[in-house]
């Protein structure tokens, strides 16, 4: 696996070397001796997978509070999407910035996103398929969010969003908060 960093603090762009011969290919998507050597959450407890049917649908910005936050790696395994994830951590050095970047069944990139940041993405593609392997439990009672349009961060979507759930479409404006 090849590890970039992105311009966010923690948050890690993660390739697969894919090893080809006439069957096709092989690749390993996650190794906890990779992630530990560099540092980076070693323990998946869920896997989650989303089916998108519609291109411009987004989803998100979600994050999960403390104590249940999670790291998250985020994978397109059909189709295409532009990953998005803002840092809201009051004591990073990137705090309320964003990064993001496009995921797809043909660039087998996956998005190491960590504890404290809000995640969300638009299908480039009807029917894109998208694994979350997350490090923990998902709790319902500490579930959160944030626009994907909120002012606070200003993403610039690459395509125009067309559709999203009600829930999506009325997180808060965010509040930011000074570092203790």
């Amino acid at each position: 696996m090849i590890f970039t960093p992105t311009p966010l603090a923690g948050a890690m762009l993660v390739t697969p070397e894919r090893r080809q011969d006439a069957r096709g290919w092989f690749a390993r998507i996650y190794c906890e001796k990779e992630f530990a050597a560099r540092g980076l959450p070693e323990r998946m407890v869920q896997t989650n997978l989303s089916l998108t049917r519609r291109a411009g649908t987004l989803r998100g910005m979600h994050f999960q509070h403390e104590p249940h936050a999670e790291d998250k790696l985020v994978r397109c395994a059909r189709g295409a999407i532009w990953d998005a994830i803002v840092d809201l951590r009051p004591q990073s050095p990137t705090y309320c910035q964003w990064y993001g970047a496009e995921l797809s069944e043909d660039n087998g990139r996956m998005l190491l996103v960590p504890k404290g940041f809000a995640h969300g993405f638009v299908s480039l593609t009807d029917d894109a398929a998208v694994t979350y392997q997350v490090s923990a439990f998902y709790e319902p009672q500490a579930e959160g969010g944030v626009r994907f349009d909120d002012p606070a961060f200003k993403i610039e979507w690459p395509v125009p969003v067309l559709d999203m759930s009600d829930k999506d479409r009325n997180w808060p404006a965010y509040q930011r908060k000074e570092p203790r």
